[in-house]
C-alpha cells in the first residue's frame, strides 16, 4: 500500500478525520503544565508516540506533531530555543513511526505567544524567521503537510504561512480560532479571514479550539460560502469547566461525533478535535464519518450508459413483480412497514403479514437492522413472509453492516430465493442502536449500491462481467422531503435516480404542504414517489420521533394535538395519531404512486385503521 500523505487525501475529494488533542492525553499521563510538552518529544519519546498510536488505532488519517509550541519564542523560556529544530525533527519522526504509512503526519505550528507589529515589537520578518526555524525541523523529520492552528492574529498566521512556502511546496491547512462571539479576538470574521486565507494560498482553512462544536459549527457554515477550499473544524470538547484545580471538558465522544457530521453536511472536508478530545472521541467521530462517506467512492456510470452483455436483456419493470407491475401502470401500491423480530421465533411476525394480506395491501415492507438493533435478518425474514404468507415484501438493505462482495452475495442469494423487491439505504451508524462498540463497514453507500443493482438487473457485475441471466430486482431508494439541507438531499437523490433507482420510499411525512412543495422540486426526475406514513401512538412517540430519529421532521401543530389529546388518556392520543395518519394518506394519496405505514410496535390494526 503507498504512503497515506496529506496531499493524496485533499486530492482525493473525500472526508478525512484528524486525530485529537496531544497535551490532554499528556496531562493524563501525568505531565503537568509546568513542563515543556514539546520537549516530551526527546525526553519521553515512548509516551508522545503511545498517544500518536492511540489516535491511529482510533481511526485517525491524519497526525499532528506534538510541536504545537515548539517555536524559539516559546522554547526560550524553558531555555530550549537552541533546540528548535532538534525538538521539531524529533517529535515528526515519532509521528510517522506511529503512522506507519496508514496516516499522513502533518507538522503543528502555533502563535508565537507574543504580539506582532503594529500591535506588538515583534515585526512581520522576524516572526517568520522564528517559523521559518520550525519549519526547517519540521521537514527534516519529514512532515507530508503542515497545520497552522489557533492563531487570532491573521498577520502573524500570514507570517507562518510565508515560513512554510519559502521553504516547502507541501500542503498547508491554516486555522483559526474564534471566541464565542464568533470572532478572534482581534475581531475577525470566520468570512473575512477565510478570504484573506484563501488569497494567500493556504490549501485548506479551518476553525479549532477556543468554542466547542456548536461554535465552530457556525464558523464553517460561514467560511464554505467564501471560499473553494476544503473546510477543517476541529472544535474543542466543549467549553472547559473548573473543577477543582484542572479545567475540564465535558462534551461526550457522541455529541462530538454527531456535530462532526453535521459539519461536514455544511461542507467540511477534514474534522478531528482540539483541547479535551480523546481517541474515543476520535473513534466516535470516525464513526459518524463512515455513515456519511462511504469508504469506498462509488464509480457511479449513468444508468444510460450501462448496456446488458450480447445474449442478455434486461426485463421490464412491469414483468418483475406484482409490485413493480402496479407502479410500471400508475397505480397506487400499499405497504405496511414490519420489523423482523428480535429473537428466532417469526410466528408473530407472520400472523401481522396474513392480516395485511387479507386486508389487500400489496407488500409488506422488512427493515434491516432498523436503528441499528439486533434482529432477525432482513433476507431470511423477507423469504419466510413470501414462502409462508405469500404476500410479497419490499425489503430494505442498507450499506452499514457489509462489504462490497457481501452486500453482491447476498443480492444475488435473495434474488435466487425470489425476492424481487429492493429499497436501498444507507443506514443508521451503530451508535444510534444499543451496541455502540459495534463497527460499522459503509463500504459503498446508497448510490453505489444502486448502480450495483441496475448492473445486475442488465446481467453485469459491479466489474463488468457477465453474471448470465438478468436479475430482477425493482430497485427503490429513501428520500426525506423534511432533510435539513435540502439540497444536499435532492443532489444525492439526482444521484441515486442516475444510478438506476426506479421508484422512492419517503421519510414518514407529517406535513403535506411540505411533501407538496418537495414532489414540486423532484418531479424533474419522473420517478414514482412512495410516501411514508407512521400513525402515532402517542405523544412520547411524537416527541421521539421529533427530537431523536435522524430524517423524521413533526411539525409543532402535530406535536400541539398529540399534546392536547395526550391529556385526555391514551386511547385519544392514539385515536388522534390514527387521524392525523389517515389525514396525511387522504392528502398525500392524489399526488404520489404509493404509500408505505409503518406498524408502530408491530400494532397491524393501527396500521390498517390508516387506510379507512
Amino acid at each position: 500500500m503507498s504512503e497515506v500523505t496529506l496531499r493524496k487525501l485533499l486530492d482525493d475529494g473525500r472526508v478525512h478525520v484528524l486525530d485529537g488533542a496531544m497535551g490532554t492525553m499528556l496531562y493524563a499521563k501525568g505531565f503537568f503544565l509546568n513542563v515543556c510538552y514539546d520537549e516530551l518529544s526527546l525526553k519521553q519519546p515512548k509516551l508522545v508516540q503511545e498517544v500518536h498510536e492511540a489516535y491511529v488505532r482510533a481511526g485517525a488519517e491524519i497526525l499532528e506533531t506534538n510541536t504545537f509550541g515548539a517555536n524559539p519564542v516559546k522554547l526560550r523560556s524553558y531555555g530550549l530555543a537552541d533546540d528548535t529544530e532538534k525538538i521539531n525533527q524529533a517529535a515528526t519522526e515519532l509521528a510517522r513511526a506511529a503512522a506507519a504509512g496508514h496516516a499522513s503526519v502533518v507538522g503543528a505550528i502555533g502563535p508565537l505567544g507574543v504580539r506582532i507589529e503594529p500591535f506588538g515589537a515583534l515585526s512581520r520578518e522576524e516572526a517568520c524567521a522564528h517559523f521559518g526555524r520550525q519549519v526547517d525541523g519540521l521537514l527534516a523529520g519529514g512532515v507530508d503537510g503542515f497545520i497552522l492552528e489557533t492563531f487570532s492574529d491573521t498577520d502573524e498566521i500570514h507570517a507562518a504561512l510565508r515560513a512554510v512556502r519559502s521553504r516547502s511546496d507541501l500542503p498547508v491547512i491554516a486555522q483559526m480560532t474564534i471566541g464565542d462571539d464568533g470572532l478572534t479576538h482581534y475581531g475577525t470574521g470566520p468570512e473575512t479571514f477565510a478570504k484573506q486565507l484563501t488569497e494567500w494560498g493556504a490549501d485548506v482553512i479551518g476553525v479549532n479550539c477556543s468554542v466547542g462544536p456548536a461554535g465552530v459549527l457556525e464558523a464553517v457554515e460561514k467560511m464554505v460560502k467564501v471560499t473553494d477550499r476544503p473546510i477543517s473544524g476541529v472544535p474543542n470538547a466543549g467549553l472547559p469547566r473548573d473543577v477543582g484545580d484542572r479545567k475540564i471538558y465535558l462534551a461526550s465522544p457522541e455529541y462530538m461525533a454527531s456535530y462532526a457530521r453535521r459539519m461536514i453536511e455544511a461542507g467540511a472536508r477534514l474534522v478531528g478535535g482540539c483541547c479535551g478530545t480523546t481517541p474515543e472521541h476520535i473513534k466516535k467521530i470516525r464513526d459518524y464519518v463512515a455513515s456519511v462517506v462511504p469508504r469506498h467512492p462509488p464509480v457511479v456510470v449513468s444508468r444510460a450508459e450501462i448496456r446488458a452483455p450480447a445474449g442478455a436483456e434486461a426485463v421490464p419493470l412491469a414483468q418483475r413483480s406484482r409490485w413493480g407491475a402496479k407502479i410500471a401502470r400508475g397505480e397506487l401500491v400499499t405497504s405496511v412497514e414490519i420489523v423482523p423480530p428480535k429473537g428466532v421465533d417469526a410466528t408473530p411476525m407472520l400472523e401481522q403479514c396474513r392480516a395485511l394480506k387479507a386486508a389487500g395491501v400489496d407488500a409488506v415492507n422488512v427493515p434491516d437492522g432498523p436503528r441499528a438493533q439486533s434482529r432477525m435478518g432482513v433476507l431470511p425474514s423477507a423469504i419466510l413472509i413470501e414462502r409462508e404468507v405469500g404476500i410479497e415484501t419490499v425489503i430494505h438493505y442498507c450499506c452499514r453492516d457489509r462489504n462490497l462482495l457481501g452486500m453482491l452475495s447476498d443480492i444475488l442469494g435473495a434474488h435466487a430465493a425470489g425476492l424481487r423487491n429492493i429499497l436501498i439505504i444507507t443506514g443508521d451508524p451503530p451508535k444510534m442502536g444499543p451496541y455502540p462498540e459495534a463497527t460499522a463497514v459503509f463500504d459503498i453507500d446508497s448510490i453505489g449500491l444502486t448502480n450495483l443493482v441496475f448492473r445486475l438487473n442488465h446481467g453485469l457485475d459491479p466489474g463488468n462481467n457477465p453474471i448470465g441471466a438478468p436479475t430482477r430486482w425493482a430497485i427503490g431508494v429513501g428520500v426525506n422531503p423534511g432533510a435539513v439541507d435540502l439540497d444536499r438531499e435532492l443532489s444525492r437523490f439526482a444521484w441515486k435516480v442516475d444510478a438506476g433507482a426506479e421508484f422512492a420510499v419517503t421519510q414518514p411525512v407529517f406535513d403535506p404542504a411540505q411533501l407538496e412543495a418537495f414532489l414540486a422540486r423532484v418531479g424533474q426526475f419522473k420517478i414514482p414517489i412512495v410516501a411514508g406514513i407512521w400513525p402515532l401512538i402517542s405523544l412520547r412517540n411524537a416527541e421521539f420521533l421529533a427530537n431523536e430519529v435522524p430524517g423524521v421532521s413533526v411539525p409543532e401543530s402535530v406535536l400541539a394535538r398529540m399534546r392536547q389529546a395526550q391529556e385526555k388518556g391514551k386511547e385519544a392520543a392514539l385515536a388522534e395519531g390514527v387521524q392525523i395518519a389517515r389525514e396525511m394518506f387522504q392528502q398525500v394519496k392524489r399526488s404520489v404512486q404509493g404509500v408505505q405505514v409503518s406498524a408502530p410496535f408491530g400494532r397491524v390494526e393501527v396500521a390498517l385503521e390508516v387506510f379507512g
